[in-house]
């Protein structure tokens, strides 16, 4: 990271910086990362202020999540050849301890890129936090905030196999169709238009058993 950004992080908060590996230590391994993630929460870590998690310094590595595959390793714990994912930032290869790593990705069959969204956090906090917390029924109205994102159009699906009526809430026509076409919402909501009150009571005439409500930083 170059510089603090005001407001939202442009492209000349950031530079593309070059460096040689550090040597390898016992204990350590070498990922090269294939997808880097970016996450709402990424927006708070820029700050100069700390929230739940310290700032990123100028002239750090950006922290994020990232995927990737070991090519060389003195852990053991892990060989080369595994694929991981974890808070391994904004570069092309990570020399680690295993502390920030999240999990070993075990499915051959799948996308890597998957374990940084649906496989990831973001579809991790999407399940547990509808099934745990709103503990759906068959035949339950669960309405979803920010419901065209990546955790909200999780929550839908996941509602979906879980017999429930969905309703999405969502900025703009582009993201109610989205939630309509790609999702498969039963119904979707959008909060900018004038007729926004209406809407809402034609689509919870009968009440509203289940609300997932998505925040943004």
């Amino acid at each position: 990271m170059k510089s603090r950004p005001v407001g939202i992080p442009q492209s000349d908060n950031f530079e593309i910086v070059s460096a040689a590996l550090p040597d390898m230590k016992a204990g350590e391994f070498l990922v090269r990362n294939d997808f880097l993630s970016v996450d709402p929460a990424m927006r708070t870590w820029t700050n100069a202020a700390a929230n739940y998690a310290d700032p990123v310094g100028i002239g750090e590595v950006m922290r994020s999540f990232a995927a990737g595959e070991v090519i060389a390793s003195r852990h053991p714990g892990y060989s080369e050849g595994e694929r991981v994912m974890g808070l391994l930032g904004w570069q092309e290869y990570a020399i680690t301890d295993g502390q920030p790593i999240r999990r070993k990705v075990l499915e051959p069959d799948l996308p890597l890129s998957l374990s940084l969204g649906v496989m990831g956090i973001n579809g991790v906090t999407a399940y547990f936090a509808l099934t745990e917390v709103g503990q759906p029924r068959p035949g339950d109205t669960v309405v979803v905030s920010t419901a065209a994102g990546a955790v909200g159009s999780a929550v839908g699906q996941i509602a979906k196999i879980a017999g429930c009526r969905t309703v999405g809430i969502a900025g703009g026509a582009p993201k109610v169709k989205s939630c309509l076409e790609d999702f498969g919402y039963d119904a979707a909501i959008d909060y900018k238009s004038s007729d926004f009150p209406n809407a809402l009571a034609a689509a919870f005439g009968h009440g509203v058993d289940v609300y997932y409500d998505n925040t943004a930083a």
